[in-house]
């Protein structure tokens, strides 16, 4: 049974390994898709210019018959005689030939598409290897194949001796009609005789184009574990960059810490959340979040601003409302101005009795933020 080990290839191509592929000109392709195509082509064009064909095919070669008998005898006027009947045939079967090569140049585009591949004229040696040769040779595809040549012979043979007998007394009638009527309708009875034939060879492009498809996909199925390394160099190891975002978010976090000891202040909740702010004096802007964190980045937020005799207040509805609202670096919500500016206020009357004494400031109690600021305002049972 298929699992996770990667030993049967149970998962479909990926878009990378399907371009490969295409790139070493490996495609899907049905041969009797195309040979059909070609031939419906010649049999249509058979059966609407036939009588036209074999009547510029017949006025020919009357007028290639047809010379004095002075002329036999001039090399030149027979070099020339040839030279205009070999131009007037090939006039007489361009628009098949025209006809056929469309029907070429578009088969491709039913299954595949065109391809434009050096690397599948490469040499390779491999293929040299009459080993290799010998395994071709009785595999599972070439009995396929052989199986559908002898059914494609049964039937076109069938089919063949079904419209030649049906014909028959059409055929044995042309020796009593005038050679342009005969002509004419001889080309008609081959278009009708080649489209019936080659109708046959529709029912077996039907079952090979698909087969043809089913077939490309069972055989650049991919194992478990190509997959993964796919992945892998498409957009590199999880793990590695796992780790890089680890190291990223650490870098991120030394940055903040280090901007704790210059903060104002620090708004806790006053375990969960702390949040650092910082008012530059004389700027036209509103205070910025320099660091904020929960649970144990919050601990260590307010372990360093105790270091560093930064003021922590406790306000747990504005610690929620700004931990919630803000990103770092940004300025505070214009709807929580009051609140702060009530905080910094209590910050800068704390910062003087430091320096010079006098009564001590009160710290505010009981700040409100803006219904809806607070994540916890709407929660039924939340704290208050």
């Amino acid at each position: 049974m298929a699992d996770d080990s990667g030993l049967e290839r149970t998962e479909p191509a990926s878009p990378q390994r399907l371009e490969k592929a295409r790139e070493e000109g490996d495609v899907p392709r049905s041969r009797e898709l195309s040979t059909c195509t070609v031939l419906l082509a010649a049999g249509g064009g058979l059966y609407f210019y036939g009588e036209t064909l074999f009547h510029n095919l017949s006025k020919n070669f009357a007028r290639g018959l047809s010379f004095e008998r002075s002329a036999a005898f001039d090399a030149n006027f027979l070099t020339m005689q040839l030279l205009d009947s070999v131009i007037d045939v090939m006039l007489a079967f361009l628009p098949i030939a025209g006809l056929l090569l469309l029907a070429a140049l578009g088969s491709p585009l039913l299954i595949g598409g065109w391809l434009f591949s050096f690397k599948s004229l490469e040499p390779k040696f491999s293929r040299m290897n009459p080993i290799t040769g010998m395994g071709n040779m009785v595999s599972s595809r070439s009995a396929i194949e052989l199986v559908k040549a002898i059914l494609k012979t049964i039937l076109v043979g069938v089919i063949a001796w079904l419209v030649v007998a049906q014909q028959k007394d059409a055929i044995f009638g042309l020796i009593y009609e005038p050679l342009d009527k005969a002509s004419a309708h001889m080309g008609h009875m081959l278009g009708v005789c080649f489209l019936a034939i080659v109708g046959g060879l529709v029912l077996i492009a039907l079952i090979d184009a698909p087969y043809q498809m089913w077939s490309y996909a069972e055989k650049l199925k991919m194992t478990h574990q190509e997959v993964i390394q796919e992945s892998k160099e498409a957009n590199g190891n999880p793990q590695i960059k796992a780790k890089i975002r680890q190291q990223q978010r650490e870098m991120a976090r030394r940055r903040m810490m280090s901007e704790v000891p210059t903060a104002d202040v620090v708004v806790t909740n006053p375990t969960h959340f702390s949040v650092a702010l910082k008012y530059a004096d004389g700027s036209n802007g509103a205070p910025r979040v320099i660091a904020k964190g929960a649970d144990a980045v919050a601990a260590k937020i307010r372990e360093l601003a105790k270091e560093n005799n930064v003021p922590i207040l406790e306000a747990p509805p504005l610690a929620r409302a700004l931990y919630k609202h803000t990103e770092l670096g940004d300025e505070i919500p214009e709807s929580l101005y009051a609140a702060v500016a009530e905080i910094l206020a209590y910050v800068f009357q704390l910062r003087t009795y430091r320096k010079s004494g006098g009564i001590a400031p009160i710290e505010p109690k009981n700040i409100q933020v803006p219904t809806g600021l607070d994540p916890l305002s709407n929660e039924v049972g939340a704290p208050v």
